[in-house]
């Protein structure tokens, strides 16, 4: 691709950074109204913010090369993410999967000696993001968000725990994925191309990253033990649809499908479809689906592969040049500007590299994934479910960063020390 090119989707990207910490600008512009109300919103919407920045790039590609090379280049991108991180979304968000998981999550909480709100939020934070080795961390991520915004989000909880619960949140399912080696996207880019598979992720990342989550939500549990004491129960409208457990098993072997075959859109995207055909079918036992906010996720992803599949110029030359301590750190820092699975295939290109490079560059990823937006994949996710219960209905990126710092620290530790 032309080198000109490759500069000016850079600039583009450093843009959309700079953009994804003006949102809540945009935001509150759009809430005091005017002529231009609904493009401030749209200019809001963060996860738009990639997808306008990489149209922007697409228009100027097919002015300067033409469209046909342009359609050409983009055909040639992997989508797949995009498309699966909206798939899972919605079928996790599903009310039978939701209250299934629900379940799951309050008979595990009566186990603990903790109030229950206590418990349950130990359990959301700690076991949900573990839980996503299985079920992938967007589904995870998905369904804790979902949880959060349920039991505590919608009380009257403070600006404080609000943001430190988003923090430890992304930091716990970035690194929650790692006991398999398909479930979190930094791993599922390098495992095929470095022989790495589930035991060999439990042994090396796994049990480290448990550690970290265990600790994580143990030290903010203790933080807002006495705020979360004084959550009231949820008060909840009495259903007169309870729903039947074949209802249940065809939506939790839809995600299971959606999950076995993430790596082949033609199948999971089929699967997807018939879920929608059913749902539809047995529309009363289900809530709204989250449609729009999947499509917004998988636009924002689809914005960044644009962008980012530009990128290689001037990120893998810092890669290969690093110490492992060096690139644990550097990798980790970068995370914050670029996606981590991103940075992870780009490290798999290296030629000649050594296991200390590969454990350090995957490591240093996953232990950043939840200092901003962009850093992980499922991030969008949380973002869209979560955000309407902030001020102004944005999520400040300087204040994710703040609360991120602490649990990302614990997870570099677990890493580099464990």
């Amino acid at each position: 691709m032309n080198h000109s090119i490759e500069i000016l989707a850079t600039a583009l990207f450093a843009l959309a950074i700079l953009h994804t910490f003006l949102t809540p600008r945009f935001e509150h512009l759009a809430h005091a109204g005017g002529a231009h109300a609904g493009l401030w919103h749209f200019m809001g919407e963060i996860e738009a913010v990639f997808g306008i920045w990489a149209t922007v790039l697409i228009i100027v590609m097919a002015a300067s090369i033409g469209s046909t090379s342009t359609v050409e280049h983009l055909e040639g991108l992997n989508f797949t993410e995009p498309m699966f991180v909206f798939a899972i979304m919605v079928i996790a968000a599903s009310r039978p999967v939701l209250e299934i998981c629900g379940t799951l999550v309050e008979q595990l909480a009566r186990v603990l000696p903790l109030p229950q709100p206590v418990a349950r939020y130990f359990v959301v934070l700690c076991g949900v993001p573990l839980l996503g080795s299985l079920v992938t961390e967007p589904a995870a991520m998905t369904l804790a968000a979902l949880l959060l915004r349920e039991h505590y989000y919608s009380q009257n909880v403070s600006h404080r725990f609000k943001y430190a619960t988003l923090g430890a949140l992304f930091v716990n399912i970035s690194i929650g994925g790692t006991l398999t080696s398909f479930a979190a996207p930094p791993v599922l880019m390098v495992a095929g191309a470095w022989g790495w598979d589930s035991a060999f992720m439990a042994s090396s990342f796994g049990w480290k990253a448990a550690i970290a989550v265990l600790i994580n939500t143990t030290l903010l549990t203790m933080l807002f033990r006495s705020e979360l004491q004084g959550i009231l129960p949820r008060a909840t409208a009495p259903s007169d649809t309870t729903i039947p457990w074949p209802v249940i098993a065809i939506h939790l072997l839809c995600l299971a499908g959606v999950v076995l075959y993430g790596h082949h859109p033609v199948v999971f995207l089929a699967i997807f479809l018939l879920f929608l055909g059913f749902a539809d079918a047995y529309a009363r036992y289900q809530d709204r689906l989250i449609l729009r906010e999947g499509l917004m996720v998988a636009l924002f992803l689809a914005g960044l592969v644009v962008l980012g599949s530009f990128q290689q110029w001037w990120l893998q030359p810092i890669l290969s040049g690093l110490h492992d301590t060096v690139l644990f750190f550097g990798a980790m820092g970068l995370t914050a500007f670029t996606d981590n699975a991103a940075l992870t295939y780009l490290g798999s290109l290296v030629e000649g590299s050594t296991e200390g490079f590969r454990y350090a560059l995957v490591a240093g990823a996953v232990s950043g994934g939840g200092l901003t937006v962009i850093a992980n994949a499922p991030n969008p996710a949380g973002f869209a479910v979560l955000r309407e219960c902030f001020e102004d209905g944005a999520i400040s990126p300087l204040g994710l960063l703040a609360a991120a710092a602490l649990p990302t620290v614990v997870a570099a530790g677990a890493f580099l020390v464990l």
